[in-house]
């Protein structure tokens, strides 16, 4: 079980609570890729690294099971995760599975849905569109030039992510600069299930 800072964890009959305190643990890449794209999902989303753990039987034995994360969306109530690689999971599929039943169940009683998340799932456009706008969230804008492109905006016919640069007689950096931030705060709105391209439809949200 991994270490968490900042945290008391109690024993309990069944299962073990971990409170998370400040920032979200986690072990591997994938998990680290998965809470970016909470993150960058649902900003208000609550994370909590090793929420419980699951005591149960298989058989005559007694086995515990530990999930990755337990998240509370802020509009759409609350998931448990198991974070796998798809290749891992088919090898240690028959071990897994039994844990797997346990953790339903458990969530299941609790009003709590739980998801098994993979490389596929999590891995692709969305997640890299996060890795580039996330941190642009809280980054300082110009408001110069972002008034600019709101008015360039609503004189272009099908305004693109290319046709507002170029539309705009500024200092190019600057524009693209500002233009990546507007997108990352949701002034504009494009499809971040696919890259961003200078072709990308640009949308006022």
């Amino acid at each position: 079980m991994r270490r968490i800072p900042l945290s008391r964890r109690s024993h309990v009959t069944g299962f073990q609570t971990l409170p998370v305190l400040g920032a979200t643990e986690h072990e591997s890449a994938l998990e680290r890729d998965f809470v970016t794209l909470v993150t960058f999902r649902d900003p208000g989303a609550r994370i909590l690294s090793q929420p419980v753990t699951i005591s149960f039987r298989e058989g005559s034995a007694s086995r515990r099971y530990t999930p990755d994360f337990l998240v509370h969306w802020t509009h759409a109530g609350s998931e448990l995760f198991e974070i796998k690689y798809r290749a891992d999971l088919r090898v240690q599929w028959p071990r897994l599975r039994p844990a797997f039943l346990a953790a339903r169940a458990w969530a299941c009683e609790r009003g709590v849905a739980f998801r098994i998340a993979t490389d596929r799932g999590i891995r692709g456009p969305l997640l890299e569109n996060a890795k580039r706008l996330l941190p642009l969230r809280s980054a300082p804008i110009d408001r110069d030039v972002s008034d600019f492109l709101l008015g360039v905006h609503g004189m272009l016919p099908q305004p693109t992510f290319g046709s507002l640069v170029a539309a705009v007689p500024m200092d190019r950096s600057a524009v693209l600069g500002t233009l990546w931030r507007m997108i990352a705060r949701g002034e504009f709105r494009v499809d971040l299930d696919v890259p961003i391209t200078f072709r990308t439809q640009v949308i006022r949200s």
